[in-house]
């Protein structure tokens, strides 16, 4: 190659570096060295070529050597090398031979424009100024954050496995760690250490008698006598094997694990005890708060109040779960906890303390005198208590009510002879001829009103007051009214006989309860209303309930008779027929279809109204004698009465009856029948008539009766 041609490729090698003043320094060494034109193949040898390689590397400004000019001359020392990578270079086709002194003069040429070449290169590249950094985006941020995190991750990862591995291997054999057992800590023990520490912390407990909690109440059960036992080979397997969940691991370093103990019971006999527990020990009914009284002994009537707090009501419903609670937890050192059902309460202790000290204490410190019209009754302590009331209400306090019907009943006695009762005016009768008895004003205590400020009197120290207060009544027949009814003659009379025996005296009992009643205009008599309870203490006695003796012996009994007597006298008075029922069957002594039956065979009574519709008043007169009961009807006479009694129809036909009533009497039976009564009133003065009623009865049959 020419010198002009080395030349020429310099220059042009000298602009593209100029071009290119960011290229580092390996690329401008690489560019350098393709410069130097590769000799022919057959005129260079191996160590000719490896030579000119080597003289073609840069080195430091400073050290830079001339280019030897003959292969005899020593190589600069290897240290002063820049021990970089020779570029690769470029493989060009060999040159076609020249005459032998034109190759000798391209070689010296190409060394010397080589070392020149090279000089003003690397000065070039170390005197350009350094590239400036890459700025950082978003995407180049985030590709080192992910990079930097991943590496975290990794090395987190590796340091777990690591410390997962060496925690297993050193804790294999061993009960879990955090693991107890009955409240005894046995974790990271090896199993016969466990065993042993378990024997001695539950074996005493299995004597003891386990604390029961439920709800409010604590009680104790004795396992030897509820069937509880315990299951040792059964418990140390609970303890468990080393577990390999990693996040297991961890957590029993912060936390402990209960795995409770293997129990040996009696189902029927845990579970009987279970409920005889809760039935003597632990269920309680609520109670919302009161105050109770102890008797003070020696005193008159005094007495010691007590607050009874509120208490929750409760009841164990769940028994299987119960006997599970008293299996799984009977050796926890706090005892076993059941679940109760609970009742709520509304009052509260504070409620139920302040109704007692503020309004029990002082009522029942004194008695309270009570001022009757002419006489005082005390009204001691014990009966103020027994007459308090409790209440809860809103917001928890307590209410104290007084039942006025238990202080009444501890003052009626007291009082009653304060008291009068009122009398309507009557007519007696002296001789044939009625005369006025005078009516009297009631007089009666008024306990709403006596009661009324018997609170602020509780409250009270002394000066325990109480006056009473009275209800002054008019009667419902003053004197005045009963001599203006026009009460003057007989209207109806009526007398029935055959009257025998016990039942005597039962209507003469009746006749003066009946006797003297007045009815004013448009009101109704009742018999029931006069007779009153018909007891012993009320002057009746046992009688056959029929009068003629037969029936049933009854309280009472032969009554029938004066009713009878009375239905009779009213209807020829022209009264009004209020209600009445006949006999089950006939009794000659009566008109037919014109009876009236005042008693059951069970010895209940039958009622009998008659009601006065007449402008004036009448009286009732009623008398027994000897066997016969009478009965007048007194007032003014308005009426001309006729009663009309139509056929009788047949009925049902009399029973045989085989024996009867000790001692047995034969009889001769009557068939039944029907009968219409047919009354017509007649006006007195104009004899016109005023209206007509009928009335039908039916009678039943009366058995023969055979001995």
């Amino acid at each position: 190659m020419s010198d002009d041609d080395v030349r020429e490729r310099a220059e042009v090698v000298h602009e593209l570096d100029s071009e290119l003043p960011l290229a580092s320094p390996a690329i401008a060494e690489s560019a350098a060295e393709s410069e130097v034109a590769e000799p022919p193949e057959e005129s260079v040898t191996e160590d000719s070529g490896a030579a000119e390689i080597a003289d073609a590397r840069l080195v430091p400004a400073g050290e830079a050597t001339a280019e030897p000019e003959s292969a005899d001359e020593p190589e600069p020392p290897a240290e002063a090398v820049i021990a970089e990578p020779p570029a690769a270079t470029e493989v060009r086709e060999p040159a076609p031979e020249e005459p032998a002194a034109t190759e000798e003069t391209a070689v010296d040429a190409a060394a010397v424009t080589t070392d020149l070449f090279a000089d003003d290169l690397l000065g070039e590249l170390l005197e350009t100024p350094a590239p400036p950094p890459v700025p950082e985006t978003p995407a180049r941020k985030l590709r080192k954050g992910v990079a930097r995190t991943m590496m975290a991750i990794g090395l987190a990862l590796g340091l777990f496995v690591i410390l997962y591995t060496i925690d297993l291997l050193t804790s294999a054999g061993d009960v879990p760690r955090g693991v107890t057992v009955a409240g005894v800590d046995v974790g990271g023990l090896t199993h016969a250490e466990a065993e042993a520490k378990l024997r001695k912390e539950l074996e005493p407990r299995l004597t003891r008698p386990v604390v029961i909690h439920g709800g409010d109440v604590q009680a104790e059960l004795v396992p030897s006598r509820s069937g509880l036992g315990l299951d040792w080979p059964n418990t140390l397997g609970l303890a468990g094997h080393q577990p390999l969940s990693p996040i297991t691991r961890i957590m029993s370093f912060f936390s402990s694990r209960e795995v409770g103990v293997a129990t040996r019971t009696d189902a029927n006999q845990i579970s009987q005890a279970v409920r005889e527990l809760a039935a003597g020990r632990l269920d309680h009914p609520a109670t919302e708060g009161a105050v109770g009284f102890m008797p003070l002994q020696g005193s008159d009537g005094g007495v010691t109040p007590y607050p009874i707090l509120p208490r929750q009501g409760q009841q164990l419903t769940d028994l299987d779960g119960a006997v599970r609670s008293v299996t799984d937890h009977w050796l926890d050192r706090g005892g076993v906890t059941l679940t109760m059902a609970i009742t709520p309460v509304r009052a509260t202790a504070a409620g139920v303390q302040a109704a007692f000290r503020q309004i029990v204490v002082p009522a029942v410190a004194k008695p309270v005198v009570v001022h009757g019209q002419g006489k005082d009754v005390s009204l001691k302590p014990d009966a103020i208590a027994s007459s308090f009331q409790f209440a809860p209400v809103e917001g928890g306090a307590v209410e104290v009510r007084i039942d006025q019907g238990k202080l009444q009943a501890a003052l009626k006695d007291g009082l009653a002879s304060t008291e009068t009762d009122g009398k309507d005016a009557q007519i007696v009768f002296t001789g044939d001829q009625p005369a006025v008895e005078p009516s009297e004003d009631a007089r009666k205590v008024n306990w709403e009103k006596t009661f009324l400020p018997l609170i602020d009197v509780l409250k009270k120290a002394d000066a325990r007051d109480l006056p009473v207060v009275y209800n002054a009544s008019k009667p419902g027949v003053t004197t005045e009214a009963a001599g203006a009814l026009g009460i003057t003659a007989v209207i109806g009379e009526f007398t029935t006989g055959g009257l025998t025996g016990p039942a005597a005296t039962n209507n003469r009992t009746l006749a003066d309860r009946v006797s003297g009643t007045i009815v004013k205009p448009g009101e109704t008599f009742s018999l029931g209303g006069r007779s009153g309870p018909r007891t012993a203490d009320n002057g009746y006695v046992p009688a056959p309930a029929d009068e003629d003796g037969t029936g049933p012996t009854v309280v009472g009994g032969g009554v029938s008779q004066l009713a009878s007597t009375l239905y009779n006298a009213g209807y020829l008075a022209g009264l009004t027929d209020g209600g009445h029922l006949e006999h089950d069957h006939y009794l000659d002594r009566y008109p037919v279809g014109r009876d009236a039956k005042a008693v059951n065979a069970n010895g209940s009574p039958v009622e009998l109204k008659l009601t006065n519709d007449a402008p004036t008043g009448i009286a009732v007169q009623a008398t027994v004698s000897g066997d016969s009961v009478t009965v007048r009807i007194w007032g003014t006479r308005h009426y001309r009465v006729e009663g009309q009694a139509g056929a009788q129809t047949p009925g049902d036909p009399p029973p045989v009856q085989f024996g009867g009533i000790s001692p047995c009497q034969p009889s001769i039976g009557t068939p039944g029948f029907s009968v219409t009564d047919t009354r017509v009133l007649y006006d007195v003065t104009s004899g016109a008539e005023v209206r007509r009623t009928s009335h039908t009865a039916t009678y039943g049959p009366r058995p023969t009766i055979l001995c």
